[in-house]
Formats: C-alpha cells, sequence, structure tokens
C-alpha cells in the first residue's frame, strides 16, 4: 500500500509540473507561448506580455488584439532613450519575421487593456483573439500572474510603465 501512495503523490506531482508549464497555443505556422499579465484593477490598464513565434515562410504582423475584457485594446512599444522612458503605440503592427520571434515583455512590445471591465487577480484568466495581417485570428488567454511565466521570483522586472497609463 505505500508503494501506491508512494506513486499516487509522484503521479500529482508531474500533474502539477506539467501544468505549470509553458502555455502555447498555435494556429498554422504561428504559435503564440506564454501570454500573462498582471494584475490590475477595474477599469484601470493592464498589460499583455507573451512570445509570438512565426515558423512560416513569410512575414506577419500582430495587428490588433481583441478582448472582451477591456474597452480598448492597444499594441504598444516601451523603449528608454537618454534616461527618458517613453512608450508608443504601434499603429501599423508589430512584424513578426519569416522563422523569427518577438518577445512582448516588460520594458518592450506589449499590449494594452485599457479600461479592464473587471479587476484581474492571480489566477485569473484575461481572454483575448490576436488578429495578425495574413487575417489570422488566434485565441489565447493571457494568465493573470506576479511575473512571467518561468521566473523565480514574484518580482515583477523594473522597467515597466504600465500603471502610468
Amino acid at each position: 500500500m505505500r508503494h501506491l501512495a508512494i506513486i499516487a503523490a509522484a503521479a500529482a506531482a508531474l500533474t502539477l509540473s506539467t501544468a505549470a508549464q509553458a502555455a502555447s497555443y498555435r494556429l498554422g505556422t504561428l504559435e503564440v507561448v506564454d501570454p500573462w499579465s498582471r494584475p490590475a484593477a477595474a477599469n484601470g490598464n493592464g498589460g499583455g506580455f507573451m512570445t509570438i513565434v512565426n515558423r512560416g515562410a513569410g512575414a506577419d504582423a500582430l495587428v490588433a488584439v481583441e478582448t472582451p475584457a477591456a474597452r480598448k485594446t492597444e499594441v504598444h512599444r516601451s523603449s528608454t532613450a537618454g534616461g527618458v522612458m517613453k512608450m508608443e503605440r504601434q499603429d501599423a503592427g508589430v512584424a513578426i519575421q519569416a522563422g523569427k520571434q518577438v518577445a512582448f515583455a516588460p520594458g518592450g512590445y506589449h499590449v494594452m487593456f485599457l479600461g479592464l471591465t473587471k479587476a484581474t487577480k492571480l489566477g485569473d484568466k484575461i481572454p483575448a483573439t490576436l488578429v495578425f495581417k495574413s487575417g489570422a485570428k488566434l485565441k489565447v488567454e493571457f494568465q493573470v500572474a506576479a511575473a512571467a511565466p518561468g521566473t523565480a521570483s514574484g518580482k515583477a522586472p523594473a522597467a515597466d510603465a504600465h500603471h502610468h497609463h
């Protein structure tokens, strides 16, 4: 009996570790890995982060993000020059070259969820549809977490300005 208990515990641990592994969404040659967002207040703004991989032979671009969880979404890019951080809307979208990937991370490209319809807390999921120039529409869920999947600490990276919007 003791062996069965050990096997059951090992199986449970394996299931939990598998659940914590990378979230991945694919549509054709496009893949979105680990979409996540930090907790945010109702009516406030949130940021969405992920990695987009283009395994195709031609370039594509993320041109829009749709979600029922916010009044509006925009794709932004943060950058720092001369010690001054600025954020720019990417109205033309974000290109993903053939065979390449683009990281959406604090301090760089990110999705802005403007006017959240309700507060998001740890463990929540924000449903969204990523719209690409090619016409592809990929449904994903941004996992609400304290930090990017795979990071050891719950501390947020310092280069982030989402709470300033």
